[in-house]
């Protein structure tokens, strides 16, 4: 049996799989955890690794591995390779009003969605430099280079201190907000604009198989991924297929051949593992949405289920907009939740509970639009995360999003995901390996369109049009 490992260095842990290359199956794995907080020393996830590797039983027994992490994080390394400062994440917001300057100075939002297919906001890393040069410009002076989590953890896995020898992929690279996902390029221009002048070296784009080196065992390194392509690498995702993911935030993301270019930065321009676009749209708001109303009811997540299945289509008019802490898409940071339509008839627990269902799939629905107005084909929903452990939301879903819905069993499908893109690396086939995902469930119904009809009438109200 030929092994591999996948790496999945997220914010809250870092987990390893080993698997067999041939079928996916997983022969062992384990994680650790790291540290809270916005900005890190890397070096922590070093340490998580090693940990986890010799939990997992070392890797030495492996032909290939593969890293996917967290994306749009700032590593600043200086010539010699050693860090410069502790990285920024992508949930570190200081970079906002960055993010506002670098839109305007580039002539609009339209402008960097045309070029990149990425609006700016404070996730994205082009933002975070910015910060660097105006906030710390002594650290923008000694970086000699910029990489991003998993470029700088695939770089320590190959023993190389030369930052000549950075390298990352496009998934992950066109996150970074000077590289576009279309052209397959960078932007160095936005790059310099970004560091008021400054040019440092960045990690060379590979192609999705091509390998990034050796591990000091001889272990084939994979390009790897950001986190969003290889959790769709790991669910065997291709064209047609839209990953709608229900977990502390919404994520909608579909595979296919069209790079979007949205003038409004709803829809993100991301590429995925196999060489095609990724198109994606995040919320702010996912299954805690679901959390808060079951809490408010004073039942648990079976009795919430329960309910919500009892009511109606539309609960008896009770519509809920989910905006529990802000919204992201559509921007609306100082929103909040929405209860409309209630009356002494239909103001029922059993309608409530509906009302908290539909509304946060019809917040994913309208993820789901603005992605298939940039061109891209939905057919198949797969819908992962915690929030799609509940029965009502898998019942309700397809009906909501007008397409069937396949909810696979609960696996760390990012670190899958790099193990298989390992696998296609070793192998250099021209497509991934085959691997099953697992024992999936499929739910059809009948699309419930006055449902939409309903929350996009409680939406305008909500934003005051």
């Amino acid at each position: 049996m030929v092994l591999v490992a996948g790496i999945d260095s997220s914010t809250q842990s870092c987990k390893v799989v080993v698997c067999d290359a041939d079928t996916g199956e997983i022969v062992r794995s384990a994680s650790s955890p790291h540290p809270d907080g916005t900005e890190i020393d890397p070096q922590l996830w070093w340490t998580a690794l090693q940990t986890s590797v010799d939990a997992v039983g070392g890797l030495d027994d492996v032909a290939a591995v593969s890293v996917g992490a967290q994306q749009h994080g700032m590593v600043c390394l200086d010539d010699s390779g050693a860090l410069v400062r502790d990285a920024l994440l992508w949930n570190d917001t200081r970079s906002s009003a960055a993010a506002a300057e670098l839109v305007h100075e580039f002539g609009g939002a339209g402008e960097w969605a045309k070029r990149i297919g990425v609006v700016p906001v404070a996730a994205i890393t082009v933002t975070k430099l910015r910060w660097l040069a105006d906030h710390e410009p002594a650290h923008a002076d000694a970086t000699a280079a910029v990489c991003l989590p998993h470029d700088w953890l695939t770089w320590r896995l190959s023993g190389s201190t030369d930052i000549t020898a950075l390298r990352t992929d496009r998934s992950d690279a066109s996150g970074t907000g000077y590289f576009s996902s279309e052209t397959d390029s960078y932007q160095p221009d936005l790059l310099e604009m970004a560091l008021r002048g400054r040019r440092p070296a960045l990690p060379t784009v590979l192609g999705p198989r091509d390998p990034a080196g050796h591990t000091s065992a001889g272990a084939v390194l994979g390009p790897g991924a950001g986190d969003n392509a290889a959790a769709a690498l790991g669910l065997g995702a291709g064209p047609g297929d839209c990953i709608v993911s229900l977990g502390t935030s919404g994520v909608v993301s579909a595979v296919g051949n069209a790079a979007p270019h949205d003038p409004e930065g709803i829809v993100a321009g991301f590429a995925d593992g196999t060489g095609r676009q990724l198109p994606l749209v995040c919320t702010l708001n996912g299954a805690p949405v679901l959390a808060a109303v079951a809490r408010m009811l004073g039942v648990d997540f079976d009795e919430m289920d329960r309910l919500a299945l009892t009511a109606p289509p539309g609960a008896e008019g009770l519509t809920l907009v989910p905006y529990f802490e802000g919204e992201r898409s559509p921007n609306l940071p100082d929103a909040a939740g929405a209860l409309h339509g209630a009356t002494t008839r239909n103001l029922l627990p059993a309608n409530v509970a509906r009302a908290a269902v539909e509304g946060l799939l019809s917040s994913m629905a309208y993820c789901v639009d603005k992605i298939a107005a940039q061109g891209v084909e939905v057919q198949r929903i797969i819908l992962i995360g915690g929030g799609a452990r509940s029965e009502a939301v898998r019942r309700i879903a397809p009906a909501v999003l007008g397409a069937p819905v396949c909810v696979p069993t609960p696996a760390e499908y990012v670190a899958l995901g790099a193990a298989r893109q390992a696998a296609w690396t070793l192998s250099q086939n021209d497509s991934p390996p085959s691997w099953s995902p697992g024992t999936t469930a499929s739910y059809t119904a009948d699309p419930t369109p006055h449902v939409l009809d309903q929350y996009r009438a409680a939406q305008r109200l909500t934003l005051g049009q």
